[in-house]
C-alpha cells in the first residue's frame, strides 16, 4: 500500500529543515482566531494597555512560539501512526530519521520563548499561553493522550480556539477575560471545526482503503462512524449558535443580524467537508476557498455595519412581554 511505503523502508537522516518543518509554520493561518478577541476586547472594554502594539506583537508571538511548539511533539510522538495516513505518511518525522533529543531541545526552546513573551505582557496572556501549551501536552502525550478517545479528541484539540480568543482579548484588555458565552461559542465553533475534519477523513480514507487502516492511523476512529461524526458536527454547531446567541443578545442585539451568515458558514463548511481532497483536513489551506471567504467577508462588513448602526426594532426581541409575576 502506498502509505506503508516508508513503514520498513530505510530512512536518511534528518536535516536542519527536517526539524524546522516539525514546527509548521505554513499553519500560523489559524492564528486568524485572535483577531476578534482584539476586535471585541476593544469594542466591549476599551483600551486597558498603556502599550497595545507592544503587546499585540508579545501575544503573536507567544501564540507561534506555542503553537509551533505543539506540533513539533504532535508530529514526533505521532511518526509511527502518521506513516498509515496518505497525506501526512509525507511528514518530516516519518520519513526521516530524526533525533529525539534535538527535538526535545526544539520544542522545549519554542515553548520557552512562548511563554517568556506572555510572561512579558500580562498574568492574563501568561495564563492563556500556559493553558495553550498544557493542551499541547495533554493532547498528544501519554498516558492521558486524549487524541486517542473519541469525542474526548475532539473537545480537548478545540480549547485552543478560546484560548487564542483569550490571547487576543488580553493584548487589549488584560484585566479580564471574555464573557462566558463568547468563550464557549468559540470553543463549539472549534469542536464543530474538528468534528468536520475528521468526518472528512473518515469519508475519504475508508472509502479508499477501508476503516481497519484508519484506526491504525488514529486509535479513537475505531468507536466513530460516518453517522456518528455527522451528528457530532450538528450538534456542536447548535451548541455554537446558542452560546453565540446568548452572547450577542446580552452585548448588542444588533448583532443578530449576523447570525444568518454564520448558519450559512456553517452549511459551508458542512458541505466542503464532503467533498473529497476536502480543505478541511487542512485548515492552513482554508483561504483558497473562494465561497468560504466570501461568506466571512460579508460577516465583518455586517459586523461592521451593525457596531456603527442601531436597529431599535431588534431590542424587543430581548424584551419579556408575557410573563407577569403576581
Amino acid at each position: 500500500m502506498n502509505v506503508l511505503r516508508w513503514a520498513n523502508a530505510a530512512r536518511p537522516r534528518g536535516g536542519i529543515v527536517d526539524y524546522l518543518a516539525l514546527a509548521r509554520v505554513d499553519h500560523s493561518a489559524k492564528h486568524v482566531f485572535i483577531v476578534p478577541g482584539i476586535i471585541l476586547a476593544y469594542l466591549l472594554r476599551g483600551l486597558h494597555t498603556a502599550t497595545p502594539i507592544s503587546s499585540i506583537a508579545l501575544g503573536f508571538a507567544a501564540a507561534l512560539c506555542i503553537a509551533s511548539a505543539n506540533y513539533v511533539i504532535n508530529e514526533w510522538l505521532d511518526r509511527d501512526f502518521d506513516k498509515f495516513h496518505p497525506k501526512k505518511s509525507q511528514r518530516a518525522a516519518v520519513r526521516r530519521e530524526l533525533r529525539g533529543d534535538v527535538v526535545i531541545l526544539e520544542w522545549t526552546a519554542l515553548l520557552a520563548a512562548g511563554l517568556f513573551c506572555a510572561f512579558l505582557d500580562s498574568r492574563t496572556m501568561y495564563f492563556a499561553a500556559t493553558l495553550f501549551a498544557l493542551q499541547g501536552i495533554v493532547y498528544n502525550v501519554t498516558p492521558l493522550r486524549t487524541k486517542d478517545t473519541a469525542y474526548l479528541d475532539v473537545l480537548s484539540e478545540s480549547i485552543n480556539n478560546p484560548v487564542r480568543l483569550i490571547i487576543g482579548w488580553a493584548m487589549i484588555d488584560p484585566t479580564t477575560v471574555p464573557p462566558g458565552s463568547l468563550i464557549l461559542t468559540y470553543w463549539a465553533g472549534g469542536a464543530f471545526l474538528m468534528a468536520a475534519k475528521r468526518l472528512s477523513e473518515y469519508r475519504e480514507i475508508v472509502a479508499a482503503q477501508g476503516k481497519a487502516l484508519l484506526v491504525r492511523y488514529r486509535a479513537s476512529f475505531a468507536a466513530y462512524s460516518e453517522t456518528s461524526l455527522t451528528v457530532s458536527c450538528f450538534t456542536y454547531a447548535l451548541f455554537g449558535i446558542f452560546f453565540l446567541a446568548v452572547f450577542l443578545i446580552k452585548y448588542r442585539t444588533e448583532y443578530l443580524l449576523l447570525v444568518p451568515i454564520i448558519i450559512a458558514l456553517f452549511a459551508y463548511y458542512m458541505a466542503m467537508a464532503a467533498r473529497p481532497e476536502s480543505s478541511a483536513q487542512n485548515p492552513e489551506k482554508l483561504f483558497r476557498e473562494r465561497g468560504l471567504v466570501a461568506l466571512v467577508l460579508l460577516l465583518a462588513a455586517t459586523f461592521l455595519l451593525m457596531t456603527w448602526i442601531d436597529v431599535p426594532v431588534l431590542e424587543s426581541l430581548a424584551l419579556q412581554k408575557y410573563i407577569s409575576v403576581q
